[in-house]
């Protein structure tokens, strides 16, 4: 049940006042308590908060989760607050009974996100409905769904309700929804903390409780996001992570139950994980769901992890290091993927483009590397590119007038004193960063591609440069053109 909104008001207004903002307290703290608090090492930051002042007060109550003297927080109404279930009395100190963070959404307004309080070793278990709050996932979502204004908007699996305060400013209606009932209840305190409610064209969140779909059952949206329960586990102990699917199950129904919720032109960016498994590529079962859609897909695999490397961050991620079970569970899990001949997990991205195409385009790969960020703002140019590597043919491709990208760089690669060199490598130095290793005449290309000529005769004066066939060029040229076109080197400026 939400606390009354004067008393949110009040708590928003204190925040305020005091800089309990994420640059106030990333100034506060300084870069070692930060990096540590990062780390969940909370000793820096204790320190950095002694003085016991009105901001230093607020971070070790809501963030660092520390008993603090009630005199010191005097300034907040206590009473209210331990009504509503946001502090604890203990004698003369208070403590928090949520994690109320700040939070920046990019837009330079102030916002806050409310969770169940951080568990560490030594803390009692998690309970199955826990709320985690927002962190580098989140981040990671909102960083690959940004782009511009959107009609309708869903935020699948809400939790504490972040995603939502970056579609505030740029969605005309927004539901969100979740399987854990709990989570709508802190979501909407977040919301309401956040001044979310009274965003300009934004009347409210429409929160809706259920699994998957199904709140939303017979509804499309021009942009659905999720940072789902993809955890891969034996059992679906938390809800907030796992669902208790088999296998990687849980992210591949919702790739494939999302085309059917996407309006025309409406797209959808998921987190997710996916098995590696002995005996198959790992590009074939994600690239598999992403076919069976309809739509044009792009998956990217960020990070993989061994089966022992996973199982430990989870177990970590439920404080559960140093208790009885930790090992049972540890093993448990291990013999769990053995059986399904797991050989490692991958992490990555998901993005469909319902771009009503009667040749939809996937793309599946592996980028490891930093990127530039927000991925969302430019994920259409991306899909686009793959779309028109794909679908143009090779008399159009020869016929075309090519433009290289401005942020290529070619770097060069050889023995002293060699006439030709060993390597060439074209760079991209924004967006995803890619590099492809390209010979001499894909290199001569890049560098003559101007628009003002079409391949055909920029073809016929390098072979006539380089002493060589040029029907043998015009005839394998069109197949690395095509890879150049669909990462990004190239674009087509117009064709016949």
């Amino acid at each position: 049940m939400l606390p009354p909104s004067d008393l949110v008001l009040r708590l928003r207004d204190g925040f305020a006042e005091a800089g309990y903002t994420i640059d106030g307290v990333r100034e506060r703290l300084g870069d070692v308590a930060a990096a540590a608090l990062a780390r969940e090492e909370t000793v820096p930051a204790l320190r950095a908060t002694r003085d016991g002042d009105p901001l230093a007060t607020l971070i070790r109550l809501w963030w660092l989760g520390a008993p603090v003297e009630a005199s010191a927080a005097a300034g907040l109404p206590l009473d209210g607050l331990a009504e509503a279930g946001l502090i604890v009395r203990l004698g003369d100190t208070v403590r928090a009974g949520v994690h109320l963070q700040p939070w920046d959404t990019g837009t330079g307004d102030p916002a806050w996100v409310v969770s169940d309080r951080k568990v560490r070793p030594g803390d009692p278990a998690l309970r199955p409905d826990h709320v985690v709050g927002a962190g580098g996932a989140s981040a990671n979502l909102a960083q690959f769904a940004a782009g511009g204004p959107v009609g309708r908007a869903l935020d699948l699996g809400t939790g504490c309700g972040v995603q939502v305060l970056h579609l505030a400013g740029r969605a005309d209606e927004i539901v969100a929804t979740d399987v854990n009932g709990r989570a709508l209840e802190l979501a909407r305190l977040s919301w309401l903390l956040s001044g979310v409610s009274g965003v300009s064209g934004v009347s409210g969140v429409d929160a809706r409780e259920g699994s998957m779909y199904d709140p939303v059952d017979g509804e499309s949206f021009d942009l659905v996001v999720s940072n789902p329960p993809f955890v891969i586990s034996p059992a679906g102990r938390f809800s907030y992570r796992e669902s208790g699917f088999q296998g990687d199950d849980f992210c591949r129904d919702l790739v494939r139950r999302t085309p059917r919720h996407l309006d025309q032109d409406g797209h959808g960016r998921f987190l997710a994980n996916w098995l590696h498994v002995k005996g198959e590529d790992w590009r074939d079962r994600v690239g598999g769901w992403l076919t069976e859609t309809g739509c044009d897909g792009w998956a990217v695999q960020r990070d993989v992890q061994d089966p022992a490397e996973y199982v430990e961050l989870w177990l970590r991620d439920s404080a559960e290091q140093g208790t009885a079970a930790y090992r049972e569970r540890y093993d448990e899990w291990l013999s769990w993927f053995e059986s399904l001949d797991v050989t490692g997990i991958g992490l990555g991205w998901i993005a469909l483009h319902n771009s009503g195409s009667m040749d939809p385009v996937v793309r599946v790969e592996e980028l490891t590397h930093r990127v530039e960020l927000p991925v969302g703002q430019y994920v259409g140019d991306v899909l686009g590119a793959i779309g028109t590597g794909h679908r143009i043919s090779d008399e159009d491709l020869l016929d075309a007038y090519l433009t290289v990208a401005g942020e290529i760089v070619e770097e060069r690669t050889g023995v002293p004193g060699a006439e030709d060199p060993s390597r060439i490598v074209l760079r991209q130095t924004r967006g995803l960063c890619r590099t492809a290793t390209v010979g001499t005449v894909e290199a001569a290309l890049a560098g003559a591609c101007d628009g003002d000529l079409p391949v055909r005769p920029l073809l016929a004066a390098i072979a006539e440069i380089i002493d060589a066939d040029p029907a043998e060029l015009l005839e394998r040229a069109p197949g690395a053109l095509r890879t150049l076109v669909a990462e990004g080197f190239l674009r087509v400026a117009n064709t016949r």
